[in-house]
């Protein structure tokens, strides 16, 4: 059996270092890693509308 990567997004609406920090610190104590994060942003404004936290885990195929 192999092994395959499986993503988890976390969208969050509230863009602030703290709401970040609680996205990073819940899903990497849960075994998650870090893949990336995704802003989307507003012409009208330098701060982000929202955030997409990108995160990864490999899992042994049949294991769910």
């Amino acid at each position: 059996m192999g092994c395959e990567t499986i993503y988890k997004v976390v969208e969050v609406t509230m863009v602030t270092d703290e709401s970040l920090e609680e996205v990073l610190n819940t899903c990497t104590a849960d075994g998650w890693l870090l893949d990336g994060i995704h802003f989307a942003m507003r012409e009208s404004s330098k701060r982000p509308a929202m955030a997409f936290v990108v995160f990864t885990r490999r899992e042994e195929q049949g294991a769910q």
